[in-house]
């Protein structure tokens, strides 16, 4: 889902989505806030916001109201320096993804 998608359309892709007839949602930073659906428990960033602010709106639709969530994120070595820049800034650490994922969940 994409900001240049008519309204309507993108009004059907989320209704689908909060009733679980859809279990996957493929979006731009145009839902990177606004989403509260409940069954949202896992947030791949293919790639990192340039706004590190849109990071915790990011994975903030993963885990909420009170249930455990996961954010994955895809880092080449040239988003290093915005990850870093993230971590600092949140005071955090993001960790490296184990081999086996099931671990996360």
């Amino acid at each position: 889902m994409h900001g240049d998608m008519p309204q309507k359309e993108r009004d059907n892709i989320m209704k689908e989505f909060r009733s679980g007839q859809s279990r996957v949602l493929i979006t731009t930073d145009v839902w990177a806030r606004g989403i509260d659906v409940q069954q949202v428990s896992l947030v791949i960033n293919y790639d990192l916001p340039n706004n590190r602010e849109l990071y915790i709106h990011r994975i903030g639709r993963s885990g909420r109201f009170g249930r455990k969530g996961v954010a994955i994120n895809f880092v080449k070595s040239d988003d290093i320096r915005i990850l870093r820049d993230i971590e600092q800034y949140y005071s955090t650490q993001i960790d490296e993804m184990p081999m086996n994922v099931a671990d996360l969940i």
